[in-house]
């Protein structure tokens, strides 16, 4: 407290005693009652010039303008890694013959043009009149042809095909399915209670585009594979009864003669 605080509550003190004990003795009635309030007056400013008196505890800054914060929080970023899309199946042919007994075969082909079209040319084997491992005019015929275009049937004007022919398409596609029968292309060995037999097969589709790879698949009986359109015309690759044709053959030298056993 300063020494000015002190004399001056000193100086009210004295005056206030003065004041209730009437300078030499009591008071009574009204006037020790302004009395007593004179005294607690004075004890209530002592009281307050002490707490002011720098005893009081510094308030917390406030934060300027230029001051610092607490960062804010960091929200993670999450990235979502996408699988990559399988690879597109490549442009090709994927035959594959089920022999039957009578020397027939139930064919299926999977085609997939370099590009859109709005025909499918159609051809039948050749004749094996002059074909190794036959040697005997054949006769082949197609029926039961059915055919969908890019996962969606075609209506077929005819589905028995005796010689080269094209099918119209409404809409252009890339991707054709087609399953026959195809018969009149065996020629069976003799004697004719043996179930050997001679056969040639191609591709109905072969002409659609003479460099599409082609496989060829056998399902039963292959004893040995030729292929008389190609430099090197022996196509058979292992041994029987494991034996298969060559993978990738262009599809215009895709003509196979089998030697196979026809089921019984």
């Amino acid at each position: 407290m300063r020494r000015s605080d002190l004399i001056a509550r000193g100086n009210v003190s004295g005056f206030a005693a003065r004041s209730f004990f009437g300078g030499g003795g009591f008071v009574s009635g009204r006037g020790r009652t302004g009395c007593l309030a004179a005294v607690a007056l004075v004890l209530g400013y002592g009281a307050t010039v002490a707490c002011s008196d720098g005893s009081a505890a510094p308030a917390a800054p406030s934060p300027g303008i230029g001051g610092s914060r607490p960062p804010a929080p960091v929200t993670p970023t999450f990235r979502t890694t996408v699988a990559p899309s399988a690879e597109q199946p490549k442009p090709g042919i994927k035959l594959t013959a089920v022999p039957r007994a009578d020397g027939s075969f139930d064919v299926t082909e999977n085609v997939r043009l370099p590009a859109a079209t709005d025909r499918v040319p159609l051809q039948l084997p050749g004749s094996g009149a002059n074909l190794p491992g036959m040697m005997t005019p054949t006769t082949p015929l197609v029926t039961g042809l059915k055919l969908v275009a890019d996962d969606k049937p075609v209506p077929l004007e005819k589905t028995t095909i005796t010689r080269a022919d094209n099918v119209p398409l409404s809409v252009r596609a890339t991707k054709l399915l087609l399953t026959y029968r195809l018969s009149g292309s065996t020629v069976r060995a003799t004697p004719s209670q043996t179930s050997r037999a001679g056969a040639a097969i191609r591709p109905l589709t072969a002409s659609a585009a003479s460099a599409l790879p082609t496989d060829i698949t056998i399902t039963s009986g292959l004893l040995n594979v030729v292929c008389p359109l190609l430099d090197e015309p022996r196509c058979a690759v292992g041994d029987p009864p494991h034996l298969t044709v060559r993978p990738g053959i262009p599809a215009g030298k895709a003509l196979v003669v089998l030697q196979l056993n026809l089921p019984r």
